[in-house]
């Protein structure tokens, strides 16, 4: 591994554990981070927890779990040639997640709505209170008592009122600074992995088409050089090909002007790249074709009334589940009647939070169906 630049995060900048434990043995500080993280229940579950598409519509399509390896790798590629720390910035990827509800976005919408007067719900939050508490694994302290710049770096937004009830983690927020250049990092490998394997998915579907895409610049551009560089290849190659260009010029891009947003700010401590403006971008061409691409998703993917029927069923299941726990605490599982006596409306927003598709919908069956045999 190359040097690490002065402003990255290493071992000898870090603000440590809440905790303090002794220095792992052979590995670093990040290193354990990244397989706590992956030892975790709530990471596991990540594999039955799905982006667009709910699991049992078919096993080709991303899950969470896919999802957050495919960000690890784009967000180490990119830490990599900048010379930031590569296990930081993988350890906030495979985290970044872990407080999704089932059922995609559907699912975060209805148990926000569900829980409006409590506090509402947002996943980024869910999953530091996974890695803080929810948790249980450890002798000595709850959740996996993770390094301070991965519990920041998995904090992507957060509102003012939420982030004073954070302390050192929520500061930022409340002070205008920035995150580690890592966790921009996450944040952006984040959102290049799930447009274009978006994309993909949609295109497995059905639910969009190539040609369709042909009004997107950033698609039209690497279709038509793959078609003219392989006329005849099958379309589903011609799709991976597709993508596969994509996600390179997003990552040339994305490191190419963050090299140059880098040597414009001239950070010399971490500490100057927390005071300083965002540093991890696109070029202003490129960024302007990545947000015409999510439109279009937005507009043709999401929207599809195909995906909008699955999420008017997610939003009933969960907002049933929601119900019938406040209304009587005794069917939750002993774990989360302990946490209940902290807040019930928490407790049942961390249950269901924590469920898979498949066993939400389970769930509810037991919970409402009437027939034998449930």
């Amino acid at each position: 591994m190359a040097e690490l630049a002065p402003y990255a995060v290493s071992e000898g900048n870090t603000r440590g554990r809440k905790v303090a434990e002794d220095a792992p043995q052979g590995r670093s500080e990040f290193q354990r981070d990244r397989d706590r993280i992956i030892h975790s229940g709530a990471f596991r579950r990540l594999e039955y927890k799905t982006q667009v598409f709910v699991n049992h519509e078919g096993d080709l399509f991303r899950t969470r779990l896919t999802h957050s390896i495919e960000v690890a790798q784009i967000a180490r590629s990119i830490a990599r040639r900048l010379r930031l720390n590569e296990d930081l910035a993988e350890a906030i990827s495979l985290a970044h997640d872990l407080g999704h509800t089932p059922f995609g976005h559907a699912g975060q919408d209805a148990l926000n709505a569900c829980m409006k007067t409590h506090g509402g719900f947002e996943h980024n939050l869910q999953s530091l209170r996974v890695v803080d508490k929810l948790e249980e694994r450890y002798a000595e302290f709850d959740g996996l008592n993770l390094c301070f710049e991965t519990r920041e770096g998995i904090l992507k937004h957060c509102s003012a009122d939420n982030a004073a009830k954070l302390g050192e983690v929520g500061e930022r927020f409340l002070n205008n600074r920035r995150p580690s250049l890592e966790a921009q990092v996450a944040n952006l490998a984040d959102e290049i992995a799930y447009n274009n394997h978006d994309v993909d998915d949609g295109l497995r579907s059905g639910l969009i088409t190539l040609e369709q895409l042909e009004a997107v610049p950033l698609v039209a551009k690497q279709l038509k050089e793959v078609r003219l560089a392989y006329p005849g290849l099958p379309e589903r190659r011609v799709v991976h090909e597709t993508v596969r260009r994509m996600i390179n010029t997003l990552v040339t891009d994305l490191i190419r002007q963050s090299e140059s947003n880098i040597r414009s700010q001239i950070p010399v401590t971490l500490e100057d790249v927390r005071n300083a403006p965002a540093m991890i971008a696109y070029s202003p061409e490129i960024n302007e074709q990545q947000r015409a691409l999510k439109n279009f998703l937005r507009i043709h993917l999401y929207r599809h009334y195909r995906v909008l029927r699955m999420s008017a069923k997610a939003q009933r299941i969960i907002g049933d589940l929601f119900g019938v726990f406040m209304a009587d605490s005794r069917l939750l599982p002993p774990q989360f009647q302990s946490l209940a006596e902290h807040g019930l409306a928490r407790a049942v927003a961390d249950y269901i939070a924590g469920m898979t598709d498949r066993y939400a919908i389970r769930e509810h069956r037991r919970i409402f169906a009437v027939e034998e045999g449930v």
